[in-house]
This record gives C-alpha cells, sequence and structure tokens, in this order.
C-alpha cells in the first residue's frame, strides 16, 4: 500500500521585533526617552579630553497608545479573519498585522483580543451547523463534513499566521488561541451536535462494512475523518467502542456460520484472511489505539470459540495452513503487529502444546536475526565502499521452520545478480558450513517509474520487476519474447503479466485487449498511466488453492 505524506503549513514568530514607541511631538522629547535639559549634551563629561558615556534610561511610563488604536487594529485583524473564513486574500502585510497584535498585548489587551478573535470564529462555525443537520446520511454527507474540517483546520493556520501567534505566546501556560481554540469550537458546535456526529459515526461504519464484504470505498475519506475525531479527542467514545461492538457481532456470527460450512483448512485461511485485512485498516486509516483490542475481538470469536474444537479435527492440517499464512504476513509485511502475532502463538501453545509451536516461534527468530544480520550487511557495504544503487535486504529462512517453497530458477539483470553475490560472500564469511538458496517466488521490489504525469513508486513482485524492466530495452515484447528473457514459468508468467496489464494498476498496455493473457499477445509501457497515489502496490493475480497440495502467489 501506497504511503501518503500529509504536510502542514506553520507560521514562525520571532522574538527579537523592534517595538513601535507612540509619543506625542513636542520639545524636549526624543526617541530613547531622554529628556534634554536646557544647555546640556547628550553626552556626560566630567574632565577635558575624558571618554564620553551615552547614556540611556528606560521609559518612566510605557508609551500610550494613540486614539482609536485599539478598535481600528481589531477591524484590520477582523477584516483578515473573515478573508481567511471567506478563502479570500488579506489586504493587510502578515508582518504588520503581527505588530499591531504585538503592540496589543503588551499593552494588556490581550484578553479583549482573545474574545474578539474567538467571537468572531464562533460566529462562523455556528453558521455552519443548519446545512449538516438535514443533509441526509450519504458518502456525499461524510464528504461535506470532511470538507468543512479540512477548511477549519487552514483557517486555523492561516490564522496563526496572520499575526495571531504571538497571542499563543501571551496565553502559552493555559494552551488556547488558534488550533486548541478551533478544535474546541468545531467539536461544541459541529461534531457534538447530536445529529450530526449520529449520522458522521453511522457513515463511518456503514463505508467499512461495505468494505468488509468486498466492496472498493473511499479509503482516504475514511482516514481524514477518523483522524479529525482522535484530533477532536472523540475517537475513543463517539467512536470505537461502537465499532468494536459491532465488529464484535459480524465474526461472532461470520464463525458460526463459517465452522459449520466449511472444512478446517478452507476456515483456517479465511480466518487468516480476515485479520490481514483489519491489520491493513488499523495501518491505512484506523487509530493505532484501535489495534489490540480489534484483533483480539477477531481472534475470540474466529479463533477463541472455535480453536479446541479446531485441533479434535485436524491439528496437523491447522499447523500447515497456519504456518504458511502466518509466512506471508512476516515476510510481505502486512501482520497487525508483533505482539497481536506472538499473543495468538501463546493461546496456541496453551491450546496445543510447546511442541506444536516450536516451528511457528523458530519463524520469529528467523525474523529478527535477519534483521541483525542486515545492519551488520549495509555496515559491511559502507566500509568496503561498494558501488551500487539498488539496496537489497534479505530475510534469512531457516528450512525446517518455514513452508516448503518449490525453487524458481529465473534470469535476474546482472546488477541484481552481483549484490546477491556480494550477499552471499559476506554471509558465508560468517557462517562457513552453511548453503543459501534464492526463493525468487518470494522476492519483492519497489521500483522508481517516470510517466508524463510525474514520478511514481510501484511496490512489485520480483517476477513483476523482471518483466518491468524490459521496457528500459525495447518499446514492445511478445508473451514468447518476456519468458525467454525472464525465465519465468510460463503459468507463472501469465498471472504476472495479467496483473500489469489486465488489472487495476494498468502500467502495460496489452494488444488485444482481453481479460486474459493468450498467445501472441504484445505488451507496451503504458506512459499514460495515472493514480492518485505517489506508491502504488500492483497485486498479483492469485493462484486458486486446492487444499494443503495447492500454492498460491501472495498479493
Amino acid at each position: 500500500m501506497a504511503e501518503e505524506a500529509a504536510a502542514a503549513a506553520a507560521a514562525s514568530c520571532s522574538n527579537n521585533k523592534s517595538k513601535a514607541a507612540f509619543l506625542p511631538g513636542g520639545a524636549g522629547h526624543h526617541a530613547n526617552g531622554l529628556t534634554k535639559p536646557a544647555g546640556s549634551g547628550i553626552f556626560s563629561n566630567s574632565k577635558p579630553g575624558a571618554a564620553k558615556k551615552l547614556v540611556i534610561k528606560n521609559f518612566k511610563e510605557k508609551p500610550k497608545l494613540p486614539e482609536n488604536y485599539t478598535q481600528e487594529t481589531w477591524q484590520k485583524l477582523k477584516e483578515a479573519v473573515e478573508a481567511i473564513q471567506n478563502s479570500t486574500s488579506i489586504k493587510y502585510n502578515l508582518e504588520e498585522l503581527y505588530q499591531a497584535v504585538e503592540n496589543l498585548c503588551s499593552h494588556k489587551i490581550s484578553a479583549k483580543l482573545y474574545k474578539q478573535l474567538r467571537a468572531a470564529c464562533e460566529d462562523h462555525i455556528k453558521a455552519q451547523i443548519n446545512q449538516f443537520r438535514e443533509y441526509p446520511l450519504h458518502v456525499l454527507f461524510l464528504k461535506k463534513i470532511d470538507t468543512c474540517w479540512q477548511d477549519h483546520c487552514r483557517q486555523m493556520v492561516c490564522q496563526r499566521e496572520a499575526g495571531f501567534c504571538f497571542l499563543k505566546r501571551v496565553f502559552e501556560q493555559v494552551a488556547v488561541v488558534c488550533r486548541d481554540m478551533g478544535l474546541e469550537l468545531f467539536r461544541f458546535y459541529i461534531i457534538s451536535d447530536l445529529k450530526v456526529q449520529s449520522k458522521t459515526i453511522d457513515g463511518i461504519l456503514l463505508l467499512i462494512e461495505r468494505e468488509r464484504n468486498g466492496e472498493a470505498i473511499d479509503r482516504s475519506l475514511l482516514r481524514s475523518l477518523l483522524s479529525m475525531l482522535s484530533d477532536l479527542q472523540i475517537y475513543q467514545d463517539s467512536f470505537e467502542q461502537r465499532f468494536l461492538e459491532e465488529t464484535n457481532r459480524l465474526y461472532a456470527a461470520e464463525g458460526q456460520r463459517l465452522m459449520q460450512e466449511r472444512e478446517v483448512p478452507e476456515y483456517l485461511h479465511h480466518v487468516s484472511k480476515r485479520l490481514e485485512e483489519e491489520a491493513d485498516r488499523v495501518i491505512t486509516y484506523l487509530d493505532q489505539s484501535t489495534q489490540k483490542p480489534l484483533i483480539a475481538t477477531v481472534e475470540k470469536q474466529l479463533l477463541g470459540e472455535h480453536l479446541t474444537a479446531t485441533l479434535q479435527k485436524g491439528k496437523d492440517v491447522f499447523e500447515a495452513f497456519y504456518k504458511k499464512d502466518l509466512a506471508k504476513r512476516l515476510l510481505v509485511g502486512k501482520s497487525a503487529s508483533v505482539d497481536a502475532e506472538k499473543s495468538m502463538l501463546s493461546k496456541l501453545k496453551h491450546e496445543c502444546g510447546a511442541a506444536f509451536t516450536s516451528k511457528l516461534e523458530g519463524m520469529f527468530k528467523d525474523m529478527e536475526l535477519s534483521k541483525d544480520i542486515m545492519v551488520q550487511f549495509k555496515q559491511h557495504m559502507q566500509c568496503q565502499n561498494l558501488p551500487g544503487n539498488i539496496e537489497l535486504t534479505v530475510n534469512i529462512l531457516t528450512m525446517g521452520y518455514w513452508p516448503t517453497y518449490v525453487p524458481m530458477e529465473v534470469h535476474m539483470p546482472p546488477e541484481m545478480v552481483r549484490l546477491q553475490e556480494i550477499f552471499k560472500t559476506f554471509y558465508l564469511g560468517k557462517h562457513s558450513g552453511r548453503k543459501l538458496q534464492w526463493q525468487s517466488t518470494l522476492g519483492h521490489c519497489v521500483l522508481k517509474a517516470e510517466y508524463k504525469e510525474g514520478k511514481k513508486e510501484l511496490q512489485v513482485s520480483l517476477f513483476q520487476t523482471l518483466v518491468l524492466l524490459m521496457f528500459n530495452e525495447g518499446e514492445e515484447f511478445t508473451l514468447e519474447e518476456i519468458k525467454l528473457a525472464t525465465g519465468i514459468e510460463e503459468s507463472e508468467l501469465r498471472r504476472t503479466l495479467q496483473s500489469l496489464a489486465c488489472g487495476k494498476a494498468r502500467v502495460l498496455t496489452k494488444i488485444p485487449k482481453s481479460k486474459d493473457v493468450e498467445d501472441g499477445d504484445k505488451f507496451s509501457c503504458n506512459d499514460d498511466f495515472k493514480h492518485k497515489l505517489f506508491r502504488i502496490k500492483i497485486n498479483q493475480i492469485q493462484m486458486k488453492e486446492t487444499g494443503l497440495s495447492g500454492s498460491s502467489v501472495s498479493d
């Protein structure tokens, strides 16, 4: 899954501003606050030829603000706030507004200024509520709420830039103004409204239910709305509790039904898939605080209630399927968390005994050791000053712990082969007597690509990588030419090309257009490829599973 990065604008407030002094004109007054006695100079000199000293004294009284300055200044600030709220340009210089706020605060008018700012923001937010109360529950309602929230956040940042950040410094101890005040007002007037909150939470839960049923939904909208609830500090009370209750009901019913309908291997594969889906939700749009209770709920309803009855029906079958799915989660980074996985191992150990989980525990040890080895390898590469623009990560898997993978020889680019040999020499130099066997079916890569729309990163399997790299050397290739160049087994190659040319993210163009890959088909790079994300994961087409003897391509 692509990662999205979000950037927030922030105003920088200098502490070294020059202060404006407002003094009436008249004889005997100077900018430094000294009164000049008749016939005297500004330097004191006790003796002829002695060093002269410039004496500077503070004002005896703080200079008064000009008449109507407070009212005129607030009018300017109010106009700036309204311009921000209405997305129009501010006609005053930001430096001028900052200085004006500082002047008012230095004359102890900060409390009044805060009240005026709050009132202006309050009036604007109050005017927004009616549009939501009568709006029907629909995806458009959620988008409308999200737009209102995004606009509100932008306005708070702009107000801070417009000079109110100085006011923030004045109120630092009570943590009010701009963002904090904005959150408080939005929470009180918009999201705490019973009708609005109820429709918002119902809409979010409805989208998640649809996704659980296999529908494609707007995940970025969900992420934004749930982030809003977290920022407003109502995520746990308004959403999480109801979400976990709905999850509990869903999987309790699903567990009972599927245990009656499916054989043990099929059922366990379904459970593993559900755990992956929920882990992906945590990564994509749920708050991290939901991770542990969510995974615990799924395990309780799909595994906890049926675990004992499942070891009775076939412990060996269970172990084989669980091991295969755990391996997939660990190797492609789709596990909810190491803690959640180890918690599940603990339950299995209690139910089935230590002998049952020893190989599974060995898989975790391999992953931890591999991390240490890669740290050492990177240090080795730096010390040896070895050239190369490919970053290699290797997981060392102990053969007895992991599922059996059928080796597949493919034709790798020279740069990759060279890097593999460097790692092999490094590893065997530290562990003599061992043997390394590369598993090409488990490899995955991140490729940098340039399209008319701009630069993208493609998260792909090794087989997909080998196919795509061919288009650096030519514009069009047939199925037969790609097979000869890559050495990928034919059925595997057909699925790989299908994922690249016929799936949702079509980075290749196929002639003739069809859902399947046939003999004689021609492929070329899709230079017009477009996608809203910067990093795009291109899923492999899965091979249909047929019990324990079947196999699958990781997605």
